[in-house]
């Protein structure tokens, strides 16, 4: 399998931020602008961006609809969008907009039917399913309302459940560690493509370092890095050489 790096940047009020374990008072600011940060990447050779509208995920009626469309109509790299994501309405809007693929969260463990409705109606390519985790002990339990919460629900029944519906796209984040530079779980993502191969994962949280690209090499479809760029720890043209 072919693995992908996917910078990503986060916004809040059309801010560049990141946050620790997703936890919003843990917000740092960057001073760059969304475009010109997302043109470098694109510059460097980034196939996919990925962008995570923290506003509208943790209210609705924030959602930055204006910018990610601007965004999405000025990069030639293929747009990937997410942060509380939660109507049918709005997945057609984004799509319509010019973004690519749209990541869906909460909304696959609160109501899987409408889920399963919108893999049909805009198709597998279009969606991916955020399933967020949380590990406890040997299990991994999801996470969601912007990470605010945990589920009963646990990644592989969940995962069980998409692959009838021949979900093609997901994005797995260890939350503890998301943010924290402290180096991916590669076991999580070493039990998903055993168990569901067929399943295109996008690996995301806590990569450190070129030596975290190189234990996913191979293993992942994607590997979303962000906060590893933003520090400038190393490039995007060293984390395609990587994964070549």
């Amino acid at each position: 399998m072919k693995s992908e790096l996917i910078p990503a940047i986060d916004l809040i009020d059309g801010e560049v931020v990141r946050l620790v374990k997703g936890e919003y008072e843990s917000k740092q600011s960057y001073d760059f602008k969304p475009l010109k940060k997302l043109k470098e990447y694109e510059r460097a050779g980034a196939k996919w961006l990925h962008l995570v509208d923290l506003s509208g995920a943790k209210e609705p009626n924030k959602r930055q609809f204006e910018l990610i469309q601007s965004l999405a109509l000025n990069l030639n790299a293929n747009l990937q969008v997410g942060g509380g994501i939660r109507t049918k309405a709005e997945v057609k809007n984004l799509l319509e907009s010019g973004v690519k693929r749209v990541v869906i969260g909460s909304l696959a463990l609160t109501n899987p039917q409408l889920c399963v409705e919108i893999l049909r109606e805009f198709g597998a390519d279009k969606l991916c399913l955020a399933l967020d985790v949380k590990p406890v002990k040997e299990d991994f339990y999801l996470a969601l309302n912007a990470w605010q919460d945990t589920s009963k629900k646990k990644l592989f029944e969940v995962l069980e459940f998409y692959a009838k519906e021949d979900l093609k796209h997901i994005l797995c984040t260890d939350i503890s560690k998301d943010g924290t530079l402290s180096g991916v779980n590669v076991e999580l993502y070493k039990q998903i493509a055993l168990k569901f191969p067929q399943i295109h994962t996008q690996a995301s949280g806590g990569v450190a370092g070129l030596e975290d690209l190189e234990r996913l090499k191979g293993l992942c479809g994607g590997v979303i890095v962000g906060k590893a760029l933003l520090e400038g720890i190393f490039s995007v043209r060293e984390g395609l050489q990587c994964l070549k």
